[in-house]
């Protein structure tokens, strides 16, 4: 909350007119998800735009030797952008019992959109969905015979190719009450969740060769402001334009011009429609023993 405290009194400095309000939420717990919902509810009769951005990558593993190798060749622009064939992570079960990269990268965001239906799907208006997912969203990672990934060592690739398929199975399910949900990619971009996939004497090495590969390929944004371009262009787009099987990747030309560019997801319908009933079916699970624990 003090981050979100500070957050919120930078853009007051910038926007003093505006009304920024906090509310605390973990997607990654049920009860906060629930706790949230009816506090936004409580305070709000509509919300226009819901951008999910959660995410979490817990101990990440590197293959360094494997890492070295595609350093040095053709395929180092690739091996970067999408880190396959590179990176595992070590995922554990949280308190509510589910994988904890699958609930918080897309359980509780699914939970959320769930619970604030009643804002966002209203006669005469539309609303926006907008999922940040990522390079290393995969098809290969992602099995619809164990959603959450419990059997995998890429679970955050796993969750990020189903918000892919959520997000087509939210627009064939919720158009006609209004709702439109799309996807970005915000390129590879430094956060605090990159640099601490690799200790930080490798980045010291490392960064100089990123900022010259960039100037070959328009996927390398770097900085948090030029990953957000493809956020802030959706913002501006009428729902009805946009392709809800593209996800819309925020790009940076060598010379650092930033642009969105719309790409075709690998995605199949008839798996985007299990996806959907498994998670409603785990929501009727979840809210059963969700009831269960507010009993005296």
């Amino acid at each position: 909350m003090q981050r979100a405290e500070a957050a919120r009194s930078a853009l007051l400095l910038s926007h003093s007119k505006a009304q920024v309000d906090i509310v605390q939420l973990d997607v990654g717990s049920v009860q906060s998800v629930f706790a949230a919902a009816q506090e936004l509810k409580a305070r709000y009769e509509r919300i226009d735009f819901l951008y999910l951005n959660a995410g979490i990558m817990p101990n990440p593993q590197v293959d360094i030797k494997a890492f070295f190798k595609g350093l040095f060749s053709r395929n180092a622009i690739n091996m970067f952008a999408t880190a396959e064939g590179l990176l595992t992570q070590q995922d554990q079960i949280n308190t509510d019992g589910l994988q904890e990269v699958f609930a918080t990268n897309l359980f509780g965001h699914f939970l959320l959109v769930r619970e604030l239906e009643p804002l966002l799907c209203q006669a005469g208006h539309t609303s926006r969905v907008v999922w940040t997912s990522s390079s290393n969203a995969r098809r290969t990672a992602f099995s619809i015979e164990d959603i959450q990934h419990k059997n995998g060592t890429e679970p955050y690739s796993s969750s990020k190719y189903a918000s892919d398929m959520l997000s087509v199975a939210l627009n064939r399910h919720k158009n006609c009450q209004g709702l439109f949900s799309s996807v970005i990619c915000p390129g590879l971009v430094m956060t605090n969740l990159t640099f601490g996939i690799l200790p930080s004497f490798f980045w010291t090495f490392i960064m100089p060769i990123m900022w010259l590969i960039r100037i070959f390929t328009n996927t390398f944004t770097l900085t948090p402001y030029n990953g957000a371009e493809s956020l802030h262009w959706l913002f501006l787009q009428t729902p009805e334009s946009l392709d809800p099987r593209a996800k819309y990747h925020s790009l940076t030309s060598g010379l650092g011009a930033n642009y969105t560019q719309p790409r075709q997801m690998d995605i199949d319908d008839n798996m985007c429609e299990a996806l959907y009933e498994k998670l409603l079916q785990l929501e009727t699970h979840i809210r059963g023993g969700a009831a269960d624990l507010n009993k005296p």
